[in-house]
């Protein structure tokens, strides 16, 4: 097991090129099952999360080439749908090819997933969703059984859950109901960049989709769905995560071939802190500067302040002047990080879904244990800042979501490297 070793204090500076986002990629991999033939997919991030559905992927029978950033998925010989437990018990998003898997056999096994320790996950809304389009669904030791005995037919469909609406959900439905007799409209869909670029998609494979980008998508069941080419969006989140490595820093970053209109809520709370915010058509720079206001933050499904930065900004916000307060209403059990955080000198204390961290004048360097993936991040963000050496363990979590993390760091200055974990 590898963990980063990190000398802190170093100002960041310079540009880093945005990955295609991870959380864009997985569903669209998974769409690529509903078409007998070979899809092209372009700036596809080389992550382990990738890997992994790669693996099922080719474990279903598809024929699979992966090289320099694209993907040519040939999808002609699938003629499984079944997914077991080995496969899928890293990974939430595998999840994602349930709905695709249903749409191509009318029917799937499928092991309930894995993945990241933020708290519940629940895939209510995905057994709703799919229900209405009729598909008989029962949990059997530990397994999806599904199966559309009947046909799939188009339906009205609510998927609003405790927590708003579910980017997942909303994938697998929408994938189903592409193939589904009559019309689907999926109210309280999920409207993130990642659910209307699998939507961009899908109607590039034939699919006929009004909506898109909104909560309410009407989905006109077509009988056949052809391969097709598609680049993948940038990464918001990989955006996010490099320009706050910048702004704990006090440096000057920019991220280059992102999408910066897909980040505006994170934009606005980083200028309420003081930091300047430059942004053009594919590329944002934030200018640190040595000393930045406390902010409060309340994370929300997509155009809000995106669950998926909470962890880096609340890094960030350990050393600001004044006291945050962040509310997590997406997983508000998401907070594993705060007490490692902590651990280089941070005041931060948990109150049910609220965290109230208390800016201090500096960090220290620690031993810190990684939980999931974006907590990673947030424990190599304080590192950075942090005076003296910083020990990440656990950094596996990283590389199912960010490519060339350490790579790019130091592109810009820091002082970062892997090293065995001897503790």
């Amino acid at each position: 097991m590898d963990r980063f070793v990190i000398e802190g204090g170093k100002e960041l500076n310079g540009s880093v090129v945005a990955s295609g986002a991870k959380n864009a990629v997985l569903p669209i991999l998974a769409g690529c099952v509903m078409a007998e033939g070979t899809s092209i997919i372009h700036n596809v991030p080389d992550l382990q999360d990738v890997r992994t559905m790669i693996k099922i992927l080719e474990y279903l029978g598809a024929k699979i080439k992966f090289k320099g950033g694209t993907i040519e998925l040939d999808a002609k010989n699938i003629n499984r749908y079944d997914a077991p437990y080995e496969f899928v018990k890293t990974m939430r998003a595998s999840i994602a090819l349930l709905g695709p898997l249903i749409a191509r056999f009318g029917k799937a096994r499928f092991s309930l997933p894995g993945g990241c320790v933020i708290g519940p996950r629940p895939i209510d809304l995905h057994i709703k969703g799919l229900q209405k389009l009729g598909v008989d669904i029962k949990i059997e030791d530990g397994y999806i059984v599904a199966d559309a005995k009947n046909g799939l037919k188009g339906n009205y469909i609510f998927l609003g859950g405790s927590f708003g609406s579910s980017v997942l959900a909303t994938a697998n439905v929408m994938c189903a109901a592409t193939l589904a007799k009559g019309t689907t409209v999926i109210e309280f869909a999920a409207c993130e960049p990642e659910i209307t670029d699998l939507a961009n998609f899908l109607v590039k494979m034939g699919a006929k989709i009004s909506g898109i980008g909104s909560p309410c998508l009407t989905i006109f069941g077509t009988k056949k769905l052809k391969a097709t080419q598609h680049k993948v969006i940038p990464d918001r989140i990989e955006t996010g995560t490099f320009l706050l490595a910048g702004a704990i820093t006090g440096g000057c970053v920019s991220v280059e071939k992102c999408q910066p209109l897909h980040l505006g809520a994170f934009f606005e709370k980083l200028i309420d802190t003081g930091v300047e915010v430059i942004t053009g058509k594919n590329f944002v720079t934030v200018k640190g500067r040595k000393n930045w206001k406390s902010t409060d933050v309340v994370t929300l499904p997509y155009p809000g302040f995106p669950t998926d930065l909470q962890a880096q900004m609340m890094a960030f916000l350990t050393l600001a002047d004044g006291v945050s307060v962040i509310t997590e209403k997406v997983f508000p059990e998401r907070f594993i990080h705060a007490a490692e955080l902590n651990r280089f000198g941070a005041s931060i204390n948990l109150d049910g879904s609220k965290a109230i961290v208390k800016g201090v004048k500096k960090l220290f360097g620690a031993r810190v244990m990684a939980s999931d993936l974006r907590a990673s991040a947030a424990l190599v963000l304080a590192g950075l800042a942090a005076e003296g050496t910083t020990y990440v363990s656990r950094i596996y979590h990283l590389f199912r979501g960010y490519e060339n993390f350490e790579e790019k760091l130091r592109s810009l200055g820091a002082e970062i490297k892997r090293e065995k974990d001897i503790t």
